[in-house]
């Protein structure tokens, strides 16, 4: 039989937050519920008329243990009388906000994020769940239409983009909760593993190595364009896409690319050598600076990165659509890096993959750095080998 006042209040205060958020439990659906960025809240998980609930108690230690149990007691009493708790807790004049509303107001305050993600987060919700559920409380939307909208996403084929907005949506539901406007996530009651279908996993298009004249002298055809300067750069230095989008000229110095943090799927900041055939795209894109903190700015709005499918839709343009992408650079330098006997860890850190050893990933960024200087002016020099205007073709 399953055992009352599991907890005491030095594991409470103890209680450190985790990647993930985690509960700590007492008994009776009472539970302690830790955030990833450290808040906890004291919540009852129930079920009423055959559905699962959650109601809020408040913070811990605004709410002292002792008094949480207090709560839970009155709140079981009155599921014995039939009575929904939740309908007790709810004052005559309570506090409501919409969906569209709470959208905006959380995301706003989450300072500690890139503006990238910020953005992305608030317009996948503002898409995708706001035209039905935008101008409802918060309070009053349960897991049925939540999941409704979210299964029109998923039938669209959107399988990786639909996990993604429900775990944002979540976000909002969960800081809701905490401001007393809504006391269930129905975001968390919906499991993304069972509910949503998945997509089979394909590699980018690339092209073999013996593929890279044809592909160089199609290229050149197309003069000195931003996007195939930015394509030529892609190239030189194994960086992918969304990182030479962004790349800013504040980060560019003696040679080294240092790639903001916030851009990096290791939230840690990425050091990429320069051959001299990139500082000289990069000296290209200087003389055609308009003010732009971007170094491939777009080309109506100096404010904003070059388009995202810029350098996709010049790849397709020139005749090679499923065959080659911006990021299947990566995919030829690797293979030619690897074939040519440079250091396979030198090679990984180039291509951003952080080692196994996750203390070493965070006091070793620059590892290998002399070495990935001298394999990425050897790869260079070797793309520049396949022009049309070379007089040498080495490798295949």
């Amino acid at each position: 039989m399953p055992t009352l006042n599991n907890l005491n209040d030095a594991q409470c205060r103890a209680a450190k937050p985790s990647e993930k958020a985690r509960k700590l439990f007492d008994g009776g659906g009472l539970h302690l519920f830790i955030s990833p960025t450290g808040a906890k809240t004291w919540r009852l998980a129930y079920r009423f008329e055959g559905k699962p609930k959650t109601m809020s108690f408040g913070p811990y230690p605004d709410v002292a243990l002792a008094e949480a149990r207090a709560k839970r007691d009155t709140a079981k009493a009155a599921l014995r009388d039939g009575i929904d708790p939740m309908a007790m807790k709810r004052p005559t004049a309570q506090k409501s906000i919409t969906l569209e509303r709470a959208n905006e107001e959380y995301w706003a305050g989450r300072k500690d994020i890139s503006d990238n993600y910020r953005s992305n987060a608030r317009r996948g919700i503002e898409m995708h769940l706001c035209p039905k559920l935008g101008n409802l409380p918060v309070r009053d939307i349960d897991r049925a239409q939540l999941l409704e909208a979210l299964n029109a996403m998923d039938a669209a084929g959107r399988h990786v983009y639909v996990r993604k907005v429900r775990m944002w949506v979540g976000q909002v539901f969960d800081w809701a909760i905490e401001q007393g406007t809504a006391e269930i996530n129905p975001a968390s009651l919906i499991d993304a593993r069972k509910a949503f279908g998945k997509s089979r996993v394909k590699s980018f298009a690339a092209l073999e190595q013996r593929d890279m004249p044809d592909f160089l002298e199609r290229l050149s055809l197309e003069d000195e364009l931003s996007s195939v300067l930015a394509c030529m750069l892609l190239a030189y230095t194994w960086t992918r896409t969304t990182e030479l989008r962004f790349m800013q000229w504040e980060e560019l110095e003696h040679g080294i690319w240092r790639v903001n943090a916030a851009r990096m799927k290791s939230d840690h900041y990425h050091l990429v050598p320069l051959p001299h055939q990139a500082e000289a795209i990069i000296q290209k894109m200087h003389e055609r600076s308009r003010g732009s903190e971007y170094v491939f700015p777009h080309e109506t709005r100096l404010d904003r990165p070059m388009s995202e499918n810029t350098i996709l839709h010049l790849i397709y343009r020139i005749g090679y659509k499923g065959r080659m992408t911006g990021h299947g650079w990566r995919t030829v330098g690797s293979t030619w890096a690897n074939e040519n006997g440079y250091n396979p860890d030198a090679i990984e850190r180039q291509l951003a993959h952080a080692p196994a050893d996750k203390t070493r990933a965070v006091y070793n960024r620059a590892a290998y750095l002399p070495e990935r200087k001298r394999l990425l002016q050897a790869w260079a020099d070797w793309i520049d080998s396949c022009k049309p205007d070379s007089s040498l073709v080495q490798g295949g």
